[in-house]
């Protein structure tokens, strides 16, 4: 593993608790960071911060509530006197069903968690950030945010929207010394398969070209850099991390 160095810093992660959150956390403890796991499942935070140690502490947190939100950072800044990094991470996908028989309900709220949450988590730390003169936002995003997959009109949607809002981030933060950029991966096996159906997952593995689901732990090596202090003259950028899929 090559090593990325993030001695002294304090990286909240939303949905830490599992899948890629929970990879980027260990990738960032394995750095020198300390990690605050923003999540909503009480008992997955036990688990989590159990496996990974002292450097890791677990909060939980809805992140589509603003209230909850402002308690979680007053929290995390009182466990750790700072807030370096936050990974929006967070996310659900929603049934798989066409656009014109998708519930309202549903898709109002894939995107209250997957864009509305990311920009009230950033809103109530940038201020932070900017204060210090420093910090590293890492936005995840997805594949289907930039080619759009049938069958998931919001998950689309809402991940084209979040690539959005980290170009307005990024440009809005460019002189500040905090940085806002996304990555945007193919589909990586974790629990969010279980709110897909088997025909869905076939089609998103049948687009890759690598004929192969990206690791959490490949994703969390990207996070990493653009978590970093080298990632030093990219923001508003948008990473590709897609097996081949994607290459613009």
């Amino acid at each position: 593993m090559n090593q990325i160095d993030l001695k002294g810093r304090v990286a909240v992660i939303t949905g830490g608790a599992r899948g890629i959150g929970f990879a980027c956390a260990q990738r960032f403890i394995d750095s020198g960071a300390r990690v605050a796991l923003w999540d909503l499942d009480g008992d997955a935070i036990t688990a989590a911060v159990a496996s990974l140690g002292a450097a890791a502490r677990g909060f939980v947190v809805d992140v589509a509530n603003e209230g909850g939100i402002n308690a979680a950072r007053q929290s995390t800044l009182e466990a750790f006197g700072q807030i370096d990094i936050v990974v929006n991470n967070a996310g659900i996908t929603g049934p798989n069903v066409k656009t014109w028989e998708y519930p309202p309900a549903d898709f109002r709220r894939v995107v209250e968690i997957d864009l509305v949450a990311p920009y009230l988590v950033s809103r109530a730390l940038v201020p932070h950030m900017i204060e210090r003169g420093y910090g590293r936002i890492v936005n995840i995003a997805s594949v289907a945010g930039k080619e759009g997959n049938p069958n998931a009109p919001a998950y689309s949607a809402a991940k084209a929207g979040l690539i959005g809002l980290t170009k307005s981030l990024g440009k809005e933060l460019a002189t500040s010394g905090v940085l806002c950029n996304c990555v945007t991966p193919a589909a990586a096996e974790t629990d969010i398969f279980k709110q897909m159906t088997e025909a869905h997952i076939a089609f998103m593995k049948s687009k890759i070209p690598m004929n192969r689901f990206v690791q959490v732990e490949e994703i969390a090596a990207m996070v990493a850099w653009l978590a970093s202090e080298d990632c030093s003259f990219t923001t508003g950028g948008v990473f590709d991390i897609s097996g081949g899929r994607a290459t613009y």
